[in-house]
């Protein structure tokens, strides 16, 4: 199994090129089993969690090309509407295909994705909308089964803001009959991208990035040609290591106004950060300050740069305090960042970070995606020699990370 040595104590300096966004580029694919036509897709990047979704969508019948940072899917026919668990159960993103399922098709079978490191993610706001808009639903062995004649355009008022929830319930609006209202929507940017995506294929959506989706029912979709939208999360873990190890990096095609939350965030704790256009660049010199930070949906700080943040605070400057709303289990990174040397109290939701002069290099392992970028950037301002173990989380959410990292100066080599 493949780690990650990092010897670190440098600053990084350098400049990289932001990859497309996984979380918008996974629904986005999804979408072409709204249409028969083609779905053209830029900015596409190279990640296992990409590639799942390729296997499951060809699986289905939907032609797959493709080729460096392009794919291009065409679901003329869609022989099995089924998402098996052997392949949900490695990326709970497979769940977005029960909604354009059920749209085009009139029936689904989309295995529940099962358990998550990170807490409970359940999917019964998915299946509430979905029964709004005339669908039968039923949960049997481990599947949801369902069917529907035509769906029919609904208000649904989420619970809760869920990203993939509205994702889902979006796209199957897009062919429903009549109007759908989505209350309590997520606003984030991926959303957003989807949205687009879905609009240039010819559906009638408005309000995306706002709490209230309205999306008014046509009788079929086209094709389209779409590119992804950069990736904010990668984007601010290169800026986020680069504060906690020092140094100035530069990001080429990133997009800044996804960056909000973490941008000021950074800024508190002492960086210079200067935007142009869609680059961004970021010096630090000296400690970071410590900052507090306190996970929401967006346009609140992002749990998933909620572990990078730890890292950050564990060589800062004073006491940070970092608060965890929206995944009940997402702190087992702060027992591997001790083994580093780290100062960290968990209290309840809260993990409480005083930060020290100097991590000390260690074996540590990863626990989930995020939790993996923490680590690294913790090693990577840690004396030594540090070695994460489990990277297959980190390659389902970071292209070339090893050799982006390179090119800022790092010293860190995949090794077995």
């Amino acid at each position: 199994m493949d780690k990650l040595r990092i010897r670190g104590a440098r600053p990084l300096e350098g400049e990289v090129g932001v990859s497309g966004a996984k979380n918008a580029a996974l629904p986005i694919m999804c979408a072409a089993l709204l249409t028969g036509a083609p779905l053209r897709l830029a900015n596409v990047p190279r990640l296992m969690d990409v590639a799942t979704m390729r296997r499951l969508l060809a699986q289905m019948g939907v032609a797959v090309e493709h080729r460096e940072g392009e794919v291009t899917l065409q679901a003329h026919e869609i022989r099995d509407p089924t998402a098996p668990y052997e392949l949900v159960r490695t990326m709970r993103a497979s769940v977005l295909v029960l909604g354009p399922l059920l749209a085009r098709c009139g029936r689904a079978k989309v295995s529940l994705p099962g358990g998550c490191a990170i807490g409970q993610r359940p999917v019964d706001q998915h299946i509430k909308g979905l029964q709004a808009m005339g669908a039968t639903v039923s949960v049997e062995h481990g599947y949801m089964h369902a069917a529907a004649a035509r769906l029919r355009g609904a208000r649904i008022v989420m619970d809760l803001v869920t990203v993939t929830g509205t994702e889902n319930l979006m796209m199957a609006a897009t062919l429903a009959e009549g109007t759908t209202l989505l209350e309590n929507a997520a606003r984030e940017p991926e959303v957003v991208d989807l949205a687009r995506c879905l609009q240039a294929m010819g559906a009638r959506i408005e309000g995306a990035g706002s709490d209230v989706i309205r999306i008014e029912g046509v009788a079929s979709l086209a094709g389209a040609a779409h590119r992804v939208m950069p990736d904010r999360i990668e984007a601010a873990t290169y800026l986020a290591a680069a504060a906690a190890a020092g140094g100035r990096v530069r990001l080429r095609g990133a997009a800044a106004d996804s960056l909000d939350a973490s941008l000021e965030k950074l800024r508190e704790a002492g960086a210079a950060i200067a935007v142009r256009g869609d680059t961004i660049e970021l010096e630090m010199s000296g400690r970071p300050q410590a900052v507090s930070v306190r996970t929401a949906p967006y346009p609140g700080f992002a749990t998933d740069m909620q572990a990078q943040f730890m890292a950050l605070a564990t060589v800062a400057r004073g006491t940070a305090v970092i608060t965890e709303t929206i995944f009940e289990n997402r702190f087992m990174h702060a027992l591997e960042l001790q083994r580093l040397g780290a100062d960290i109290a968990i209290q309840g939701n809260s993990a409480v970070v005083r930060g020290v002069e100097r991590l000390q290099g260690a074996a540590v392992m990863a626990t989930d995606l995020r939790a993996s970028a923490g680590l690294v950037i913790a090693g990577l301002a840690a004396e030594g020699e540090t070695v994460v173990d489990r990277i297959y989380h980190l390659d389902r959410g970071y292209e070339a990370l090893e050799q982006k990292l390179g090119a800022l100066g790092a010293d860190v080599a995949r090794v077995r």
